[in-house]
């Protein structure tokens, strides 16, 4: 069944097209607007802000895009890996979408690193990535640009603690 086959069913269904004012087929559209997008916006590549996120990396960088990630409700983020860098195992409680924008993002799935067991995705590629799964990245071929899309909070946890840059930070002693 095709998209449209799937709204004139449901439309059916729920009896909406039976509402006086109301044609057959036409959807009732009363949602509030999550934060941030109760108006139109547009972000065009320069007016993006590339910050640190303390649990990743260092040289790693995150944009925040729509939403507000730490809060309940649906985010896009980008996230930027320099040439080389590694994200060893973690996992995230929410479920993810990773569109690739560029580089190539390599992936893979599992509680330990292995270089050998991660899958290449060119810019394009679309990864679902379901919630609690334990997987590692590697900027493998080099600089790769993720967007992350997800409904937040956005968590991260790895599976060894001393590879939580937040952890590291804390341990560092005083200059």
């Amino acid at each position: 069944m095709g998209l449209a086959e799937t709204f004139a069913v449901t439309t059916a269904a729920s009896g909406e097209a039976d509402q006086p004012g109301r044609e057959a087929g036409s959807i009732a559209m009363a949602r509030t607007h999550q934060p941030g997008e109760s108006a139109f916006k547009s972000i065009l590549p320069e007016d993006i802000e590339w910050t640190p996120f303390p649990a990743f990396p260092p040289s790693v960088r995150l944009a925040v895009l729509v939403g507000q990630p730490a809060a309940p409700g649906p985010y896009v983020i980008w996230v930027k890996v320099p040439a080389g860098v590694k994200l060893m195992p973690h996992r995230h409680p929410e479920d993810r979408i990773y569109t690739v924008m560029s580089g190539v993002f390599y992936i893979g799935l599992g509680e330990r690193f292995d270089g050998g067991k991660v899958a290449a995705y060119p810019p394009g590629s679309v990864i679902v990535l379901p919630g609690d799964t334990w997987h590692f990245h590697w900027a493998k071929s080099g600089e790769y640009v993720t967007q992350v899309t997800a409904i937040g909070p956005l968590g991260l946890e790895y599976l060894d603690p001393a590879d939580d840059p937040r952890r590291q930070e804390r341990d560092r002693p005083p200059d």
